[in-house]
């Protein structure tokens, strides 16, 4: 669904500069660096790519005050109404990103980033789309490429041939699979779930929720 256009967005995000990482390019292999505080060449980097208004980036960074996150956004309105609930909270291990992912090996060095989260991605149904998606083969050489070894991307979703594509993409690019999960919210991971603010809207129309852990190898 599209986002409707926001007034003044420009302005607004302006205000809230100091959460918006520009020149990506630049901070390549140095990201943790942009965070405030010191200690922070010790602490993991973690991915949101996707972070639509921000309710789980903000909820996952809030329990895990050790860790610097990352939220990348492609829709510049959605990531306005995110980076102004981070600005309203003052927590200072998030930052956002405006960009394709697509382009996120050019942004990121090898090896940085620890862990990815892909939540309820665009499906891109249609099957002469389906290099579009989140987790297509291209996408997934660059997600290999910026984790570092070990790493791993943990996604949701309630589309069901999103999901089982997705599956077959990781097995395909020799990714391992664990935690492969049908109905989330009636598993033993659902205690430690963090909603988002799709999740809630299917969950409640009684859609079950699919989740994956895939390793980088």
């Amino acid at each position: 669904m599209r986002m409707r256009k926001k007034k003044h967005t420009d302005e607004r995000l302006a205000a809230c500069a100091q959460l918006l990482i520009t020149e990506p390019e630049s901070h390549r292999g140095n990201y943790r660096s942009l965070f405030p505080g010191e200690g922070n060449e010790e602490k993991e980097l973690h991915l949101e790519i996707g972070c639509g208004k921000g309710a789980f980036i903000l909820e996952l960074a809030r329990r895990n005050p050790e860790v610097l996150y990352v939220a990348v956004e492609y829709c510049r309105e959605a990531m306005l109404l995110a980076v102004e609930k981070l600005a309203r909270e003052g927590l200072g291990n998030v930052l956002f990103l405006n960009a394709d992912a697509a382009k996120l090996a050019e942004y990121f060095a090898p090896g940085e980033v620890c862990r990815i989260y892909l939540n309820f991605s665009d499906p891109w149904p249609k099957a002469r789309h389906a290099k579009r998606r989140l987790t297509a083969p291209g996408f997934l050489a660059v997600y290999r490429e910026i984790l570092k070894e070990g790493g791993y991307i943990r996604q949701k979703t309630d589309n069901v041939l999103l999901f089982e594509s997705s599956l077959e993409s990781y097995a395909a690019c020799g990714w391992r699979c664990e935690d492969i999960c049908r109905d989330l919210h009636n598993s033993p991971w659902a205690e430690d779930n963090i909603l988002t603010e799709y999740e809630i809207n299917f969950s409640g129309k009684g859609l079950t929720i699919n989740a994956v852990t895939a390793y980088r190898q």
